[in-house]
């Protein structure tokens, strides 16, 4: 019996890109699908950590990565108040082995273009223009139907399908993301030399962060409230991401004041997804966001993601035997749901802590004193816990 499972994934996001990469490395017969007729990349950027380059090493891509982005080789974060007045800085671990930086800032259209790359030397084109209309799950694998007509087999298939994922449904049925109250703005500028750490400002209820991406930008990303089904018109992004942070001085001041027509900016809702164990049913599993989107204040989406496809391929038996196959899916939800939840805790217990702030300074002043206590040891914990043995 071949050892090469015959794997489809949907979505040719971060998750599905990485878990293609992983696998076919492994030998396994990888199909990619994505439904855009075109890559349309986000323009903004996306951070990091230590962990998320380790992950991304063993996909094969931590150099290119390196070679694109932004390294804050020792990790410092400087935290200041909504004025710019200092807060404390933080310094974020460097990998275990102390080869990769702390943390690094990239375009996500970069990334994307990194993980494409990969894949094309790996000799797997996505097949783009392509989604699948029904599957169709048997003894002996998965028939899917595609969005042209045509019919294949596979061994798995993979949900890399993000927040609003379609292979959802069929692995935990009616299970829709929930919205966190949060809204994510981000926005690119060009990087004056002397910004070569990540900076957090710390506002009544409000957030907003710098992050270098490359030697001649950076990239704004700032966390505000948000009712639910909240409509802004893109045209006037620009102009309400510059209102939603009217407070803020410091060093976020001079690009605030910069938004205007022709700027990049991106507004996204937060929204969450909690799936319940396991995450697959019979040959149809969940990965990445499709199964546990977090809402962004630990800066881990990626990673968890990344991390995902890591512990699968190393996770999936060298057979296509059914049982075996069910033993490492089970075991690869067992491992990974742990360290996901962590970060959906933590994320979520952040975001609710500074939305108390509201209204309150004397709260402000609370968080800004426990935070020079209590940062760095927080920091070196929760890294401490991302890294236990299974």
């Amino acid at each position: 019996m071949s050892s090469a499972l015959r794997i489809l994934i949907v979505g040719a996001g971060i998750a599905g890109c990485c878990t293609a990469a992983a696998l076919a490395g492994r030998g396994h017969r990888v199909t990619l699908i994505e439904k855009q007729a075109v890559w349309r990349f986000q323009s903004s950027g996306i951070f990091v950590y230590s962990n998320g380059l380790e992950s991304l090493r063993d996909v094969g891509v931590a150099d290119a990565v390196l070679a694109t982005g932004f390294a804050v080789d020792q990790g410092r974060n400087r935290y200041l108040d909504h004025l710019g007045q200092p807060i404390v800085d933080v310094f974020y671990p460097r990998s275990v082995d102390d080869q990769l930086p702390a943390i690094l800032g990239i375009k996500r259209a970069e990334l994307h273009r990194v993980l494409v790359q990969h894949l094309d030397s790996l000799g797997l084109a996505p097949r783009l223009d392509t989604a699948f209309t029904h599957l169709d799950e048997h003894a002996d694998g998965v028939t899917v139907t595609f969005s042209d007509g045509r019919q294949e087999a596979f061994d798995l298939v993979i949900g890399a399908d993000g927040v609003r994922s379609q292979v959802r449904v069929h692995v935990c049925g009616d299970l829709p993301p929930r919205y966190s109250g949060f809204g994510v703005w981000r926005s690119v500028h060009r990087r004056p030399p002397e910004l070569r750490d990540k900076v957090m400002l710390m506002g009544p209820g409000k957030r907003l962060g710098i992050m270098p991406i490359s030697e001649d930008h950076l990239y704004l990303f700032g966390t505000v409230r948000q009712p639910e089904g909240h409509w802004m018109d893109p045209a006037r992004w620009p102009a309400l991401m510059r209102e939603s942070f009217a407070e803020f001085q410091g060093p976020v001041r001079p690009f605030l004041d910069e938004l205007g027509d022709g700027s990049e900016v991106l507004y996204t809702a937060v929204e969450e997804v909690i799936a319940p164990l396991p995450w697959h049913r019979g040959r149809v599993l969940l990965i990445g966001d499709a199964a546990h989107a977090s809402t962004p204040f630990m800066g881990q989406g990626g990673a968890m993601a990344v991390a995902d496809a890591v512990e699968l391929a190393r996770q999936l038996p060298a057979t296509r035997d059914a049982s075996a196959l069910e033993t490492a899916l089970v075991r690869w939800s067992a491992l990974r749901q742990p360290v996901c939840r962590l970060v959906q805790d933590a994320s979520r217990a952040v975001g609710e802590a500074g939305a108390r702030e509201l209204n309150d300074p004397q709260a402000c002043l609370q968080r800004d004193r426990a935070m020079r206590e209590n940062a760095q040891r927080q920091v070196d914990t929760f890294f401490a816990q991302l890294r236990q043995p299974a």
